[in-house]
């Protein structure tokens, strides 16, 4: 595929790694040297939002294991658009020990990226980056979303990352159509 329009600027998200103080990070710092590629996913777990997305939710709790896997190769991050203390007491009630989670509460990445919409409702999307030459540019980007869909078929959008469905695809019940995650069980 070729490569879509260069980024339009460096967005700053904050982090707070193990725990410590919180600091600011760019989006360009987010490449390690030797990779190229980025990619985002955009949690929906936003300010306005009671509670954390129970989808996104679910599609983290599988990612925070293949992290490290996927990280040999790429670079990998997540995006919320909720404090990074919001973010990261969410994440520590889950469990989840490898994900890099930062937060786009003073920036305009989420909704530059399609993970918003103009009232401010989060959309969950993956957005891949690379840089060529310097420059960073955006590559790819989860769209079914926007796609008209199948009568009594959801999206599937972001689905090529949920193993939970891809499992569910697999057997003679296939996913069903009265069932989704949730946060508890």
């Amino acid at each position: 595929m070729p490569l879509g329009g260069k980024l339009p600027q460096d967005y700053t998200f904050v982090e707070q790694p193990q725990r410590q103080n919180s600091c600011a990070v760019r989006l360009s710092e987010l490449f390690a040297d030797e990779k190229n590629t980025l990619i985002i996913y955009s949690f929906m777990f936003g300010p306005k939002m009671e509670r954390a997305c129970p989808s996104c939710t679910s599609i983290l709790d599988g990612l925070d294991g293949e992290t490290p896997h996927v990280t040999q190769r790429v670079n990998f991050a997540v995006v919320a658009k909720s404090p990074i203390e919001r973010i990261m007491n969410f994440a520590e009630s889950r469990g989840w020990r490898n994900l890099r989670l930062l937060s786009s509460a003073n920036n305009t990445y989420n909704r530059d990226y399609h993970a918003e919409d103009a009232d401010e409702d989060q959309i969950p999307a993956l957005n891949v980056f690379v840089k060529r030459d310097g420059a960073m540019y955006h590559f790819y980007n989860t769209e079914l979303l926007y796609a008209p869909s199948e009568p009594g078929q959801d999206s599937r959008h972001v689905d090529s990352i949920w193993s939970l469905w891809n499992l569910f695809d697999e057997t003679s019940e296939g996913r069903g159509q009265d069932w989704n995650p949730k946060l508890a069980y």
